[in-house]
């Protein structure tokens, strides 16, 4: 299983905008990612803008992102920039 541990920079984290922009890439991805909190059990399906949304994530936050299967890395290779990018 592939993970990658990224914090959101992002000034207003993962609401609204930033957030419909990751979930439409996860699922432009292809496959299965989770989302969560560094540090909190579980995560959530990142395809799910509710489910985002639910992990209340703000500027600042680290979260962990994980997938397994075939491109997974890559997948999450983009997904960690697109959280690590400021103007997203």
């Amino acid at each position: 299983m592939a993970e990658r541990l990224v914090a959101v920079a992002n000034a207003d984290g993962l609401h609204a905008r930033p957030a419909a922009l990751f979930v439409k890439a996860v699922t432009e991805a292809g496959i299965a990612v989770t989302i969560g909190k560094a540090g909190a059990a579980g995560g959530a399906d990142a395809r799910s803008i509710l489910a985002v949304l639910a992990l209340d994530v703000r500027h600042g936050d680290q979260v962990v992102l994980r997938a397994d299967g075939d491109g997974a890395d890559d997948a999450l290779d983009r997904l960690a920039a697109l959280l690590a990018d400021a103007n997203v």
